[in-house]
């Protein structure tokens, strides 16, 4: 689920630090008058006040931060622009009837390889359809009578519209070298200097972890698990830091799928070597092609998959303990992976509670500190020279985390005196192992 536009710094105040934002967007961290306004949308879609019911059910989608939803009203009706990453999706919709389209991509030539594929896609859609507009834009639809589109079902399609418009345009031009962007002009391009960081980031993790299952001294395929949890969270660990867009994302979500939906018939081993050689093709990859894939978007609908606290401390429990033996025959770099696991794959996955997220995320400034100093941040947690951690930093921006979430989660205490700070291993354990006794019940 889009994260923080400020951190802070060892001083008493909040320090201003870069507009970098991190992991998915979700759209589960809605406020009380959200809510009210979804309550609104229901109550007066019942009483056939339709075009009242979607005047409520757009300031429900609406998210300040993100500006993300536009109105226009007139006499006929409402006109109404969301944004979902790439992608605007713009319609209409009066007494009678709702409309709404996204342009993925702009074709001078009808191609039969596209246009096969724009109907294989038909198929995979529940309330939309592609299509091609009278100007050779390939467009996704959806549109029903407002008796028949309760708010419900209007989140649902327009979702379905928003992220399939958002994933296919990308994949699409970068498959049909003939197609050309199009509906563009809100992407914010990313500083030349962020780029550069993120690209030298991509590349020596995969090319450290590569290099680490091939030369190691755990053998890959004796210990077939170990090396997975090192791939994993490098899998998940890209995507939450880089935030990546398009072909990228794709194939992150891909390397994914293949863990999740494991063949029977491929063992760990054999898994595990499809998933490096995935890894060495992205990272072969131009660099050109990553810096295009660049940009900051806004973004409407959430793909996580919103989950209480008791899913974490599930995933800790069936995973954390897994780091011991490693740790303590010497296998320090698959010791750490575990616990990056847990957190990435979280934030991969599911939209946890929000104070959850806040520490996941500061799990990674203090693990990945040198990454985040490039980027400009001037919180520097852990010393990878010394070995050092700013422990005085941690508990701050700790307690800090707690007090900003204490109205809606007033049993939640998080006890920094039991953090074990010998080493990086020790530390990530402890701080996991905290977390996920942490009573995150919340108050309504």
């Amino acid at each position: 689920m889009g994260f923080f536009d400020r951190f802070f710094g060892n001083g008493t105040e909040e320090q201003a630090e870069p507009r970098i934002r991190f992991g998915r967007y979700s759209d589960s961290y809605k406020s009380p008058a959200s809510y009210k306004a979804w309550d609104v949308a229901l109550e007066k879609f019942e009483e056939g006040a339709y075009l009242e019911s979607y005047r409520a059910f757009f300031e429900y989608l609406r998210d300040e931060d993100e500006d993300n939803v536009q109105l226009q009203e007139s006499d006929s009706g409402m006109a109404f622009e969301l944004y979902q990453g790439s992608k605007k999706l713009s319609g209409f919709v009066n007494e009678e009837k709702l409309r709404v389209e996204s342009k993925v991509a702009h074709t001078e030539k009808l191609r039969v390889a596209f246009l096969r594929r724009l109907v294989e896609l038909n198929y995979e859609l529940e309330y939309s359809r592609f299509a091609l507009d009278n100007e050779g834009n390939i467009t996704i639809v959806f549109d029903t009578y407002t008796i028949d589109g309760s708010p419900y079902k209007l989140y649902y399609a327009l979702k379905e519209v928003a992220i399939k418009a958002d994933k296919q345009d990308d994949l699409l031009l970068d498959e049909f070298k003939s197609l050309q962007a199009v509906d563009v002009d809100h992407l914010e391009i990313m500083p030349d200097s962020e780029k550069e960081v993120k690209c030298d980031y991509i590349q020596t993790q995969i090319r450290e972890t590569l290099d680490e299952v091939e030369n190691g001294r755990l053998r890959k395929d004796q210990y077939a698990s170990g090396v997975a949890y090192l791939l994993l969270h490098l899998i998940y660990k890209l995507d939450y830091l880089i935030k990546p867009e398009g072909f990228m994302m794709e194939a992150l979500e891909r390397l994914h799928r293949l863990y999740s939906s494991k063949d029977e018939k491929k063992s760990m081993a054999e898994l595990n070597q499809i998933i490096c050689k995935e890894l060495t093709a992205l990272l072969e990859r131009p660099r050109a092609e990553f810096y295009k894939e660049m940009y900051r978007v806004p973004a409407t609908f959430g793909i996580t998959m919103p989950v209480s606290h008791d899913r974490v401390v599930s995933l800790i429990d069936a995973e954390l303990h897994q780091m011991d033996w490693y740790l303590e025959n010497g296998y320090e770099r698959i010791a750490m992976a575990i616990p990056g696991f847990i957190c990435s794959y979280c934030m991969f996955i599911y939209a946890i509670p929000k104070p959850g997220r806040e520490l996941f995320h500061l799990y990674f400034e203090i693990t990945e500190p040198d990454f985040f100093k490039a980027l400009g941040f001037s919180n520097y947690y852990y010393n990878t020279a010394t070995g050092e951690f700013d422990k005085k930093a941690i508990r701050k921006t700790i307690r800090r985390i707690v007090d900003r979430h204490r109205d809606q989660f007033q049993k939640l205490i998080f006890p920094t005196g039991s953090l074990d700070f010998s080493n990086l291993p020790h530390f990530a354990r402890s701080y996991l192992r905290i977390i996920r006794n942490l009573d995150m019940t919340k108050v309504d």
